[in-house]
C-alpha cells in the first residue's frame, strides 16, 4: 500500500492575510458554537477549547465549546448537520466521524460527512504512539515483527473502539508486518493504559498526550508513532516506517473545523481565514503540540484533497481487514 503523502503546508490566501473580519452569525443572535463530539477532559476537548479561546479575539460575538459525545463521534456531527447553514454552529471534526465511520457504518449512519458538511479547515494531525507491556521481549517494531511471527494469535492490542483510527493503526500493522495479532477494543485510553502496564494487554495504539505519563513513569515502554516521520513533539521515539519492511506504513488521526453544507461562501471564507491566522499563532501551535498534535496550515482545497486521499487509505485498511461496526 503506497504510503500516505502529507500534502506539504501552503501560503493562505492574501484574503486570508488581510485584517480579519468578524463571522457573520451575529445575524442568528447567538454566539458561535463549536461542538466537540466527544466528552470534555480529554484530549479533543483540550484541542477544541484552545481553538475557541484563540478565535474569541476574531469573533466579538463569542465562541462557546459544546461537548456533544456519543456514537462514535456521531451525535456531534449531526447537531452540525442540522443546525442553521449560517456559521454559527462549527464542528471540530476527528478523521473518525468525518471519513472513516462511513466506511465502517455504513446504512447505519445518519448523514453523510461527504454531502452534508464543508470542510474549513485542518487544525492538526495527531499520531498514535504504540506502547508495550515493559516485561514483552521487545524493544523495537522489528522485534515485535518478529516476535509476533514466532507467536502468531498472541499478541494482544487495546484501542479505544472498533473501527477508529486506532484500530486501524493494528489493521495497517498485521497486514505490512504479516502478523496476527487480537484486538481488544475499550472505551477510553486510560482504561487501555493501565491494561497495558499491568500485562493484562500487550500493546495499545494512544495518543502521546494520554500515554506520556505512563511513558515517563515507565509503565509502558513506546515503541514507534503512527506518522511517516517521527513528531516533532517525540524526536527520540521512532516511526514505525523506519523499520524499511514497514516503510510504507503511516496512518493518523487528524483534527478539523466543518459546518453544515450550504453555508455560504464568504461566511466559510471567513472562518477560514480566522482559524488560518490561529495556526499561525505560535503560543496556539505550542498548545497544540502540547496536547500531541501536530499543525499542518491547508486552504480549503487543500483540506478537501486530503480528507480525499486519507479516506481512500482507510477505505484499504477497512476492506483489507473485514472492519465492520458491531453496533
Amino acid at each position: 500500500m503506497p504510503p500516505i503523502r502529507l500534502l506539504a503546508a501552503a501560503a493562505l490566501a492574501a484574503t486570508a492575510l488581510a485584517p480579519l473580519p468578524s463571522v457573520q452569525a451575529a445575524d442568528v443572535g447567538r454566539p458561535v458554537s463549536l461542538i466537540v463530539p466527544f466528552a470534555a477532559g480529554g484530549g479533543v476537548d483540550g484541542m477544541g477549547r484552545l481553538l475557541a479561546e484563540r478565535l474569541r479575539s476574531e469573533m466579538p460575538q463569542g465562541v462557546v465549546v459544546e461537548n456533544k459525545p456519543g456514537a462514535s463521534g456521531m451525535l456531534g456531527a449531526q447537531t452540525v448537520v442540522r443546525s442553521a447553514p449560517d456559521g454559527s454552529t462549527m464542528l471540530l471534526g476527528s478523521a473518525g466521524e468525518t471519513a472513516i465511520n462511513p466506511l465502517v457504518f455504513k446504512g447505519k449512519m445518519q448523514y453523510q460527512p461527504e454531502k452534508d458538511l464543508v470542510p474549513i479547515a485542518l487544525v492538526a494531525r495527531v499520531p498514535n504512539v504504540l506502547v508495550a507491556n515493559p516485561k514483552l521481549p521487545v524493544s523495537n517494531v522489528e522485534q515485535l515483527v518478529a516476535y509476533g511471527r514466532a507467536h502468531p494469535d498472541k499478541l494482544t492490542y487495546a484501542t479505544s473502539g472498533v473501527g477508529n483510527p486506532q484500530h486501524l493503526n493494528g489493521e495497517l500493522l498485521q497486514s505490512l508486518a504479516g502478523i496476527k495479532m487480537v484486538h481488544v477494543p475499550y472505551k477510553g485510553a486510560s482504561a487501555q493504559l493501565v491494561d497495558v502496564a499491568a500485562g493484562s494487554v500487550d500493546l495499545t495504539f494512544v495518543s502521546l498526550a494520554g500515554a506520556l505519563p505512563f511513558i515517563k513513569s515507565g509503565k509502558v515502554k513506546p515503541l514507534a508513532v503512527t506518522s511517516a516521520t517521527r513528531a516533532s513533539f517525540a524526536p527520540d521515539i521512532p516511526a514505525v516506517a523506519e523499520y524499511a519492511p514497514l516503510k510504507d506504513y503511516a496512518l493518523e488521526n487528524w483534527f478539523g473545523v466543518f459546518v453544515a453544507a450550504g453555508t455560504p461562501a464568504d461566511v466559510q471564507q471567513k472562518l477560514a481565514a480566522a482559524i488560518g491566522r490561529a495556526l499561525r499563532d505560535e503560543k496556539f501551535v505550542a498548545s497544540i503540540r502540547e496536547l500531541g498534535g501536530e499543525v499542518q496550515p491547508m486552504s480549503q482545497e487543500e483540506f478537501r484533497a486530503f480528507i480525499k486521499a486519507q479516506t481512500a487509505v482507510f477505505a484499504k485498511v477497512v476492506a483489507d481487514g473485514h472492519i465492520t461496526a458491531e453496533n
